[in-house]
Order: C-alpha cells, then sequence, then structure tokens
C-alpha cells in the first residue's frame, strides 16, 4: 500500500493511526447523483482504491438507506486491516421511506448497531454525527456517542457540518477527532471561524466535496442533471447561477498554467488536481474527501497530494476567486435549514 503522506487525525486519535491525506468518500457509488454504478463496478473500484493508497474510507446510514454501507462489506470488509472506517449517524431512512434527521440518544445506538451489522465489522474507526439534530442538545447526542466509544462499538466521535460554537460545546462532553464540512474553491465557510476551533482543540478538518460536486473538474459545462441527482435541488447549479459560475471556473483554469509550471517536475495537473492541491496548501493537516465512480479520476485525486502551490499563487487564487466570486446558496432553503455551518 503506497501512502504518499501521512496525517494525525486529531490528539484523541494513538499514533499507530496515520491517515493518507486524500480519503474516498463512498457516497456516490450508491446514492446522490442519479443512477449509480453497477455493484461489480463499485466493488471493483473500492479494491482498486485501497491498492493505490488510500486508506481512509467513508460511508453513512443514509447513503442508499443502507446500501452502501452493506456494498463496502461485501467489497472490502475482507481487507478491514487496511483501511479506516468512517460512517455517519443521525440522518437516515425515516418510517414514511423520506429522509429524517434524529440525534436522539436511543436512535444513534440503534442507528449504530445496524450499521455494524451491515458493514459485517465490530467497530466503526470514526462515528459522525450527520447533522446535528436541532431538537436535541448536542450534549445528549455527544453523550450517547462517548457510551458507545467506551463500549468498544466506536473507537473516535466525529461531528459533521456544524459551526465553531456547537464543536466547542460538544467538545466538552468528549472528544472530537473530526469534523467533516463542505469545503473547496466555491464552499469557503469553514474559513469563518470552524477551522480555527479544530485548530485550537486539536480536531481534524475533512473537506467533503472538494471538487465543488463536479464543478472544479472543469469538465460538467451544463446542469442538465438526471432524476435523483441531489444537484437538481441546489441553488448553485441552477438556471439562474450556473452560467455566472462557469466564468468564474474559467478564471480558476486560466491559473491552471502557472500551477503546472510550479510543477513542471510532474505530469500535466489537471484542474481537479490543482483544486486538491489548494485545499492542501490552505489546510496542510487536513483530509480531503472526494468521491468518484471512475477508475481514472480515483488515480487523479490520490495523485493530486503530489503537487505543490506556492504562496504567491495562493495570494493569486484568493484575489481572484474570493467566495463573494460564486452565486447562490450552497443548499435551498429546507435543506440550509437542517445545518448549522457559519454563513457568510
Amino acid at each position: 500500500m503506497a501512502i504518499i503522506g501521512t496525517t494525525k487525525l486529531g490528539t484523541s486519535i494513538i499514533d499507530t493511526e496515520k491517515l493518507a491525506p486524500i480519503a474516498l468518500g463512498c457516497m456516490n457509488l450508491s446514492h446522490a447523483y442519479g443512477v449509480p454504478p453497477r455493484k461489480e463496478h463499485a466493488i471493483s473500484l473500492l479494491n482498486q482504491a485501497l491498492d493505490t493508497g488510500y486508506n481512509m474510507l467513508d460511508t453513512a446510514a443514509l447513503y442508499g438507506f443502507g446500501a452502501n454501507e452493506s456494498l463496502l462489506a461485501k467489497a472490502i470488509m475482507h481487507r478491514r486491516d487496511e483501511f479506516f472506517l468512517a460512517s455517519k449517524c443521525g440522518m437516515f431512512k425515516g418510517p414514511d421511506g423520506k429522509r429524517a434527521i434524529d440525534g436522539r440518544p436511543e436512535t444513534l445506538r440503534k442507528t449504530c448497531e445496524d450499521s455494524l451489522k451491515r458493514l459485517n465489522t465490530e467497530v466503526i474507526d470514526l462515528y459522525y454525527l450527520h447533522r446535528w439534530d436541532k431538537n436535541v442538545p448536542i450534549e445528549d447526542s455527544v453523550g450517547e456517542l462517548s457510551r458507545l466509544v467506551d463500549e468498544g462499538k466506536i473507537r473516535h466521535i466525529g461531528l459533521s457540518e456544524v459551526s465553531a460554537d456547537t464543536l466547542t460545546k460538544a467538545y466538552a462532553v468528549h472528544p472530537i477527532a473530526a469534523v467533516q464540512s463542505e469545503y473547496s474553491l466555491w464552499s469557503r465557510n469553514p474559513e469563518i471561524a470552524v477551522l480555527d476551533t479544530c485548530k485550537d482543540l486539536g480536531t481534524a478538518f475533512v473537506s467533503f466535496s472538494p471538487l465543488g460536486r463536479g464543478i472544479l473538474t472543469g469538465t460538467l459545462t451544463n446542469n442538465q442533471f438526471a432524476a435523483g441527482d441531489i444537484r437538481r435541488a441546489m441553488p448553485r447549479f441552477s438556471n439562474d447561477h450556473f452560467s455566472h459560475n462557469l466564468t468564474v471556473i474559467e478564471k480558476l483554469a486560466s491559473l491552471k498554467a502557472v500551477f503546472a509550471e510550479e510543477n513542471a517536475h510532474l505530469p500535466e495537473p489537471t484542474l481537479a488536481q490543482f483544486a486538491i492541491a489548494w485545499l492542501l496548501a490552505k489546510q496542510p493537516n487536513s483530509i480531503v474527501l472526494p468521491g468518484t465512480t471512475s477508475f481514472k479520476h480515483l488515480e487523479d485525486n490520490w495523485n493530486g497530494q503530489k503537487y505543490a502551490i506556492s504562496d504567491s499563487l495562493l495570494e493569486i487564487i484568493d484575489q481572484t476567486i474570493p467566495q463573494s466570486a460564486f452565486s447562490g446558496g450552497r443548499y435551498n432553503t429546507v435543506t440550509q435549514a437542517e445545518i448549522d455551518t457559519e454563513e457568510f
């Protein structure tokens, strides 16, 4: 297993658990972006990820309403000692068959036990609260997760899409090993407060959707998404905003030549590798979490960690493409109300 670099996940992780700075988000193998790939393809891709060097895989009870966890069990659980397993609770299939958010202690416990069965494993290395249920004090939800740690069902606790204030309250109950939120060139919200709080607490930061749900690859030229694709409900991809946002991506692409020149000893980089390198330069101890169904993109994303960005180019990028350059919200009004992150 070829790990190019390693990142220690928070101060609560034992020294022997080292993680590559690029992890694999498994969501779109079962969920979210239209019709998922055939199971045989997904199984092969997951094994290729381990062969490549990925040693942290991220799933959730929500993804495919359990199907993604079951996929990992079938595909790679026979290689359990080769990877750090992250999953999530608190958002799942409700009694009405629709997505539900529930952070009550008894629900989190049941979700964990169900996930352990689907994953065919005795312990989940990192277990995130997928969304903070605002009807339940964060202290109550984290308190139950801490009991799952004590019982050996999970090793470490994480939070997803939370504010710095919520993270601080949660950490007072039990150390939080990682916070996962959307972070990329077009979603800079963690820079408001969460990144600093993570640094202060020794909590690792995990950047999901580091490629802007595809737009930062430069290959997304239209917004005619398939039925079931979650981007159809995201304002940034709507007709009101999409064309403008593509012009911003063109500005990013215009800077890629400088990036390539700085890395002239390496193959010509893709725009996706440019975006990944930017994240690792902005937050050197963070973990970048792209997802893909493509073998080529799996390798390209992994190799993004080989590229470096100079401080002068980082300044140019920040000046050329500030957060305000993009148009439209990350989520629609209903979904936005469910998250706890600071907003510009």
